[in-house]
């Protein structure tokens, strides 16, 4: 595959980090070729890689290259995972704090039965494809030995001091075949250089080690809190672009999520995606800090972030995907008194998140033992058998074929003569861009008479649609109402989830 220009990722974040965002400076495409995909290759057409200046282009020409605009190698195997699972585990899971705040005895940390076996086999075994952990939260305890603090298993008496949380949870990935994400907090109650330019240091030392000492880690998740929440406590100014470049510079193909710029927060810890969840997006990833490419009143929360109206007012487009965190009980951290969400509220999720063109990224977290609980294994256990059994028999023949439509074409599908069916999936071709504003999906029973059943807006990565009422069905149709340039179908199923 022969590409006739491209700017690696690595590149793009050196110059948006170096210099203001411009279209010479930054513009990253594929042109003739595209990643392999079953479409057919629309020829010299440029493809936007990651990012996209818009300038003074009319709406028709922001939305022509909305379409080209692709995610990164990295950002489309993190979309295809779709399960991804975090692990809140530090001191606060002792004292019954979901904020630490730094003061804590090491010693309180004591996971006697910590067993990382059990939790990945348990997240592999329920179809999850990542785990995510809190090597450091807010308290600033860390998770492993590291050197830039003795607030940290080091100084536990858990295995004598010798304990390393991390390590345990990298060899147990590489054995069950999981890939390894790591949550480090920005804000550190217990660093005494917090709110000094040594603390900048202090984290880019923690990021190098974690980066350096356990091999591939897939994605690197911060949040933004920096104790403006608590009246009277230190603030800190976060450095972002060089916390940034230091996570490219040792793993340039890590994600960095929330307030990285590979993949950004939904907007809530409920559980659930927007009726049109676009991953083409005019928000401003949070550590670029342009005001040239800012656009007034977007923020994450926002109900819309790619429309046509919201193209009218943009002045750049980033591929920026939606990832929607929720526990599977109510706190982030372990308590005895809580119990997991049931399956129904789990598989609500399942639709709202994954069914929405969005990663699900939930938590589950162990108890003072150093295990998954037992509930929550069963309901884990639940949860991945409801999904295998869910999705695994498409109705519709032929339904994993690709195929194109313009605006206002359909396509018909025989369906499992039959065969009752109370879930529409519809997947588009990623890698070529995010292009469906608007879609229609009937079905008949005889062959003319044709009765709609589901209708929306986006559908990226993947969109299902829940029926009222299970149904069965001689033919599908599918209709693309409206859409950026050619839109590139790769997948349309029928399912029947219990």
């Amino acid at each position: 595959m022969e590409f006739k220009f491209r700017i690696y990722t690595r590149m793009l974040l050196m110059l948006v980090f170096m210099a203001p965002v411009s279209c010479a400076a930054s513009d990253k495409f594929y042109a003739d070729n595209v990643p392999p995909t079953g479409n057919p290759i629309e020829e010299n057409t440029e493809y936007f890689e990651k990012f996209v200046d818009l300038g003074s282009a009319t709406l028709e020409e922001k939305v022509d290259m909305a379409a080209r605009l692709i995610p990164t190698p990295a950002q489309l195997e993190w979309q295809r995972w779709e399960l991804t699972a975090f692990i809140h585990f530090t001191v606060n899971t002792w004292t019954g704090q979901e904020w630490g705040d730094g003061t804590e005895n090491p010693d309180v940390f004591n996971p006697g039965e910590l067993d990382t076996d059990q939790w990945v086999r348990t997240l592999k075994d329920a179809g999850f494809k990542l785990v995510m952990l809190t090597a450091k939260h807010h308290d600033g305890f860390c998770l492993w030995p590291t050197k830039t603090t003795s607030h940290s298993v080091a100084s536990s008496s858990w295995k004598d001091g010798k304990g390393d949380v991390v390590q345990m949870l990298r060899e147990s990935c590489d054995k069950y075949g999981m890939k390894l994400g790591l949550y480090v907090s920005p804000w550190d109650r217990n660093a005494s250089c917090y709110g000094t330019p040594e603390y900048d240091d202090m984290f880019v030392a923690q990021i190098t080690e974690l980066l350096t000492w356990y091999g591939d880690v897939a994605e690197m998740w911060f949040d933004g809190a920096n104790g403006s929440s608590i009246p009277g406590t230190p603030t800190h100014t976060f450095d972002w672009p060089r916390y940034m470049k230091a996570v490219k510079d040792l793993q340039p193909h890590v994600v960095t999520a929330i307030m990285g710029d590979d993949i950004r927060w939904v907007g809530n810890e409920a559980g659930r995606g927007r009726e049109q969840e676009w991953s083409s997006v005019a928000l401003q990833p949070a550590p670029l800090k342009n005001p040239a490419t800012v656009v007034s009143g977007l923020e994450a929360k926002s109900a819309d972030l790619g429309s046509r109206d919201v193209l009218s007012r943009a002045k750049a487009l980033y591929w920026y995907p939606a990832e929607v965190d929720v526990s599977i009980r109510n706190g982030w951290f372990y308590h005895a008194d809580q119990q997991p969400k049931s399956l129904e509220t789990l598989k609500q999720i399942y639709f709202a998140s994954v069914g929405s063109n969005a990663v699900l990224l939930l938590n589950i977290p162990p108890d003072t033992r150093g295990l998954l609980p037992d509930a929550d294994v069963q309901r884990l256990g639940e949860f991945g058998t409801w999904i295998r059994e869910s999705f695994t028999d498409n109705r519709v023949i032929g339904g994993d074929g690709a195929w194109q439509a313009a605006s206002g074409k359909s396509r018909e599908f025989d369906v499992q003569p039959g065969q009752l069916f109370n879930v529409v999936m519809l997947q588009e071709d990623i890698a070529r861009g995010q292009r469906v504003e608007r879609f229609r999906v009937e079905i008949t029973s005889d062959g003319s008479t044709w009765e709609t059943i589901a209708q929306g807006i986006t559908i990226g990565h993947k969109r299902l649609v829940k029926l009222d009422t299970p149904r069965t069905a001689r033919n599908l149709r599918v209709t693309i109402e409206q859409t950026r340039r050619t839109a590139n179908l790769s997948n349309v199923g029928l399912y029947y989830a219990k």
